[in-house]
């Protein structure tokens, strides 16, 4: 999906700052906020996956999204995933988000960095196996070297085409065999596996001309975003 979340490449969001000797969580509550992620996922609580996790991210108000730290967007996902799951409402996490905050009983409460739960979304029950490779169902359609045009357009759900990498022309470096597809895995419409490619794209057909020379870029991507150039 084409949202604020998807700015590498971009321009116009100024330099990143580094911090030096960073701390792995800045607040205790961070540090709360892993575990729970953690734990959700070794424990194959409904509906959570990486990709399922990345969309519900992703579904957070643009202006939240900006302003909210790395945690707390992760805290946002892991309430709608919960929600999804059927495991808790927004309701009773309002109530002890009031109870918590020492609110009164029906005082306003922002949830605006929270992604709105999809009513209905199929669980998604972990498989248990070893990471996300998987066995290919059909031969890889590209070969090594060979050149290729990325798809045009994203998708109206989770992808990981980014939008400065969208229509442009690369090549083939390495093949990964097949994957579980996150576009579909996010939204509960099965692993669907997919061969993965890693494609090396030149500076200047990603930026234009003013991009700094024999610069390259390297993305690992799924074969349907891929599409065959004829020579």
């Amino acid at each position: 999906m084409d949202g604020i979340h998807d700015i590498g490449g971009r321009q116009g969001f100024g330099s990143v700052v580094r911090e030096q000797d960073e701390p792995a969580f800045h607040e205790p509550w961070e540090a709360s906020v892993y575990a729970m992620a953690a734990v959700m996922e070794r424990a194959g609580l409904g509906n959570h996956t990486v990709d399922r996790f990345r969309h519900a991210i992703e579904r957070i108000d643009p202006v939240a999204y900006l302003t909210h730290t790395y945690y707390g967007r992760w805290l946002g996902g892991l309430e709608t995933l919960f929600e999804e799951a059927g495991i808790l409402t927004g309701d009773l996490i309002d109530q002890r988000m009031r109870e918590l905050a020492g609110l009164a009983v029906g005082e306003p409460i922002s949830r605006a960095a929270r992604p709105q739960a999809v009513s209905g979304t199929a669980a998604v029950a972990l498989s248990g196996l070893d990471g996300h490779k998987r066995q290919a169902s059909a031969a890889a359609r590209f070969q090594v070297g060979e050149r290729v045009r990325t798809s045009a357009h994203g998708s109206s759900g989770h992808t990981r085409l980014p939008g400065y990498a969208r229509n442009k022309l690369g090549e083939i470096a390495a093949a990964h065999g097949a994957w579980v597809f996150p576009d579909t895995n996010a939204q509960g419409r099965g692993e669907q596996p997919c061969h993965l490619y890693t494609v090396v794209f030149q500076g200047s057909e990603l930026w234009g001309e003013d991009c700094e020379g024999a610069t390259e870029v390297c993305i690992d991507l799924f074969e349907p975003y891929l599409h065959r150039v004829e020579k």
